[in-house]
């Protein structure tokens, strides 16, 4: 078991490069079993969920093999087994696009429940409809859901709320499915337009991601293509909340700033000097930092995955400041670990009233999730003194190389496995 021990009170200055999106891998990976010929992936993040989805498979039977340490090649040419019921599916959420890839492919599938970060209930029963509408039969018993079909039939799905997974599963399923399927109050996220365009490139025929009405009409076969991930908007928000958290002076490389349009409004509102060029953002925070009220909504509102780093930011800014979180049911279990370090956070239901301190001192504290392993990051180097973080593996899911990233820009941060 690892752990980050963080010296806080280091100015972060500097360049940093931000890897290709997580969110985007870990469906286009998925959607590569779709094709009847090799794809190579390109510029895909070095982390842990990555490497989980290629040891899956490999199990199903599929070839990979990383040409370097950010390029992937994918063969499922031979086919692969439409069962992934072994024990590793269940560690990563995102294994529950194999279940939209294999039906497409194969009619077929069966996939043991995902796990992942655990705050709050997120069920798939959007994905589930989305099968059915298109013809599958659905059975979820002892930790599996089996899906199969004759065929499956293009129609048109409403999405009773905006769901992120749900549009990108039902998508894979229909981009192989007879006739034409229109998805309604469809998700807009990049990640979702990015599997879209890789899926173009594959031969099928996708149009509107990237607005709430995405049309598809379904293709027989899709082959293999070479393909270049977009870069994480999560990971170049972190990296820009930590800036302002450290009042330093960092330039973030390799994004599309259009991405990170929600979060630049809020730090400029709350005292921070952005400039913003072709594919980097500098971020400069000399002046007092300001209270500032944060609700999470689906893109392009300011995204969920932001939300503890920029409490861990509000929590050391002059004045009250409250966030409304819209998207998860639990996302503040990770609240009790940023009081340790100091914050002064009161819950109530989805909303999180932050009275501002002058500075964190540092605690032993736990990652409990993804995002919030990275919020206890950006706290601990506004950190008093020395903060000891574990739970580092959820940070590995979604980081890549976190420590040596921090560390050029100006950080302390040891990794020590015990």
């Amino acid at each position: 078991m690892d752990k980050l021990i963080v010296q806080g009170r280091r100015r972060l200055v500097g360049e940093v490069t931000i890897s290709g999106a997580k969110n985007a891998a870990v469906a286009v990976i998925p959607a590569a079993i779709m094709a009847d010929s090799p794809s190579v992936l390109e510029n895909l993040p070095a982390i842990e969920d990555v490497r989980s989805l290629c040891h899956t498979i490999e199990k199903l039977g599929g070839h990979c093999s990383f040409q370097d340490a950010h390029t992937l090649h994918i063969d499922c040419s031979n086919g692969t087994a439409h069962h992934a019921t072994f024990e590793e599916v269940q560690k990563i959420r995102a294994s529950y696009y194999f279940l939209g890839a294999m039906l497409a492919r194969y009619k077929k599938a069966e996939v043991a429940m995902p796990g992942g970060c655990n705050f709050g209930v997120r069920p798939i029963d959007l994905h589930l409809k989305g099968f059915r509408a298109l013809g599958a039969i659905v059975e979820e018993s002892n930790g599996m859901v089996r899906a199969y079909a004759d065929r499956l039939i293009g129609t048109s799905i409403y999405m009773d709320q905006v769901s992120v997974g749900a549009t990108i599963n039902i998508m894979l399923a229909a981009s192989m499915a007879e006739g034409i399927t229109t998805i309604e109050n469809a998700a807009k996220e990049p990640h979702v337009v990015d599997l879209a365009n890789y899926l173009n490139m594959m031969g099928a025929n996708i149009k509107g991601a990237g607005t709430d009405v995405i049309r598809i009409r379904g293709v027989e076969k899709l082959h293999g293509a070479q393909y270049t991930i977009i870069p994480d908007q999560i990971e170049a928000g972190t990296y820009m909340i930590a800036a302002a958290i450290t009042s330093g002076d960092v330039l973030v490389k390799n994004i599309i700033p259009k991405h990170m349009d929600s979060l630049t409004a809020k730090l400029d509102e709350m005292n921070v000097t952005i400039e913003e060029h072709d594919d980097s953002i500098r971020i400069t925070a000399n002046r007092p930092l300001h209270c500032a009220n944060v609700k999470t909504m689906s893109y392009p509102g300011f995204p969920t995955d932001l939300q503890p780093q920029i409490a861990a930011l509000l929590s050391v800014c002059e004045g009250t400041s409250v966030i409304t979180e819209n998207v998860w049911d639990n996302r503040y279990q990770y609240i009790d670990e940023l009081r340790k370090l100091g914050a002064q956070v009161v819950i109530d239901g989805r909303k999180a009233h932050i009275e501002g301190v002058p500075y964190f001192h540092g605690a032993k504290v736990s990652a409990t999730d993804l995002r919030a392993g990275a919020a206890m990051i950006l706290a601990a180097l506004a950190a008093e003194g020395t903060t000891e973080i574990d739970g580092v593996k959820y940070i590995d899911r979604g980081y890549e190389d976190v420590e040596n990233k921090f560390n050029a820009l100006g950080a302390d941060i040891t990794r020590i496995t015990i």
